[in-house]
């Protein structure tokens, strides 16, 4: 980013909550229905209240109430003592009764926080407000016509706001990945549901207009999406080119945003109180209760491990970003070196399942295969090289350590027969860079090394393999 730019970024975040029914009426939730069920036929869950017909009359579904309280504790909102939903006019396919049920006066929660570790640095960036909404339905555009599916109408949503306080796309991928992280602690959404997290992003450069970029989907695209609008907004100034208030589109395919129409303001909506619910009281005791329940946060986790188990910062993050891995490493420091422990479940097995860009529960292994190869490399019955394959071939095969070892042949140190005989192999049949070591050339031990590791298919660590040779040189 240029010095000579300011830039403002302010972020609305949209998250599908996992409650078993909708928001208004009895369907079910189908974030909740497709992890149970593998299919799921469009316009199948849904009823009178969710495809907006006359005379179907929505009533207010506890859970979600509950659901949306305990992430906005979650992040220091404060909790609204009486909040009530309206009705946001607009005439869209994707919402047949034309307008939303949401909140707009008095949401459920104001004011929280958010805390980043930029570089280093500690950030706050503020929570403006959180609101509870229903889901539109699904837009299908085909080539000639659009086609609807209703069975994500009324898919219980809250609406995390932001103030600008985000400076940079950097920023904001940060931010909503801590934001993601605490939603995963607390399990009220799921991250593996397609649109489970969606943000519209808001971007001004040098104090000008606003330009809302919509429908962002998860963590990931965040930072591309707002570093292309970035530097559009920056060479329409530079051309003479006045930037105006609009709402623009994310394409990732093609890596840019597209006009979609002039931002609308908030009038525009004609927001009305909603007659049909009746005001919403979230009692002093319900808040206490849920407050109570919270789970370990991950900044009070990660503040743990490093006092507890004496980490790095650096390390405590990698362990805490991803709940199911921070268990993970607690059960295997009971049973292994806590150095072995973190750095297998913070550094190898992340690596692993980044590569195969997979969650540790995506990936279907058991805690008790991951304990058990950390063990035997503790053993040292496996070399680091063996060890690390032998779990690449675990993620794809979905086996533990001991049936992909058999299966591919990997050999433990034990099962060589003789580790002497193979170093005396590799020294006689490179005799060039066995003389070219004795005369003080040390690279060339590091290829003996190498031929060694070759040899025994990286069942001989390369310590052990360096400590061998020496020995034998002498």
């Amino acid at each position: 980013m240029s010095d000579e730019t300011t830039i403002m970024i302010g972020l609305e975040t949209h998250v599908q909550l996992n409650s078993n029914t909708k928001i208004f009426c009895g369907c079910p939730n189908p974030v909740v229905y497709q992890t149970k069920n593998k299919e799921l036929k469009p316009n199948t869950l849904v009823c009178p209240t969710c495809l907006g017909l006359p005379g179907s009359k929505p009533r207010t579904n506890k859970k979600v109430v509950e659901l949306a309280t305990k992430a906005s504790l979650a992040v220091n909102c404060k909790i609204a003592d009486r909040t009530f939903f309206s009705r946001k006019t607009y005439f869209y396919p994707d919402m047949s009764k034309n307008f939303q049920t949401t909140q707009y006066e008095i949401p459920l929660a104001e004011k929280g926080i958010v805390e980043l570790n930029i570089d280093g640095k500690k950030k706050t960036i503020r929570i403006r407000r959180i609101h509870m909404e229903e889901d539109p339905a699904k837009l299908i555009h085909e080539k000639d016509f659009t086609l609807v599916d209703y069975n994500r109408s009324g898919i219980p949503l809250i609406e995390i706001v932001t103030e600008p306080d985000l400076k940079t796309p950097k920023e904001a991928r940060l931010y909503l990945q801590k934001l993601a992280m605490i939603l995963e602690y607390l399990k009220v959404y799921d991250s593996t549901t397609e649109a489970a997290l969606k943000t519209d992003a808001n971007i001004s450069i040098n104090g000008g207009e606003r330009v809302e970029i919509k429908n962002i989907t998860g963590t990931k695209e965040i930072e591309r999406a707002l570093s292309y609008e970035f530097i559009r907004q920056k060479n329409a100034v530079k051309r003479g080119v006045k930037i105006t208030q609009e709402t623009r589109q994310w394409v990732p395919t093609t890596g840019i945003t597209k006009a979609l129409r002039k931002k609308e303001t908030e009038a525009d909506y004609g927001y009305i109180f909603e007659p049909d619910l009746t005001v919403i009281e979230v009692e002093k005791k319900t808040k206490e209760k849920i407050k109570k329940e919270l789970p370990e946060l991950p900044d009070e986790k990660e503040k743990r491990f490093i006092k507890q188990y004496k980490l790095t910062q650096k390390m405590a993050e990698s362990l805490v970003a991803e709940k199911d891995i921070a268990d993970l490493f607690e059960i295997a420091a009971k049973k292994a070196a806590t150095a072995n422990a973190a750095s297998w479940c913070g550094i190898v097995l992340k690596k692993t399942l980044n590569y195969n860009n997979l969650t540790f529960a995506q990936s279907e292994l058991k805690k008790d295969w991951i304990i058990e190869l950390i063990i035997s490399y503790e053993k040292k019955e496996y070399s680091d090289v063996v060890a690390e394959k032998i779990l690449r071939k675990m993620v794809d095969d979905k086996k533990d350590s001991n049936e992909i070892a058999k299966k591919y042949k990997f050999q433990k140190l034990g099962d060589l027969k003789d580790i002497s005989a193979i170093v005396k192999k590799v020294i006689s049949s490179n005799k060039k860079a066995t003389d070219d070591y004795k005369k003080g050339e040390e690279k060339s031990l590091n290829f003996l090394v190498g031929q060694v590791m070759r040899e025994t298919k990286g069942a001989v660590d390369a310590n052990t393999a360096r400590k061998k040779i020496l020995e034998i040189l002498r």
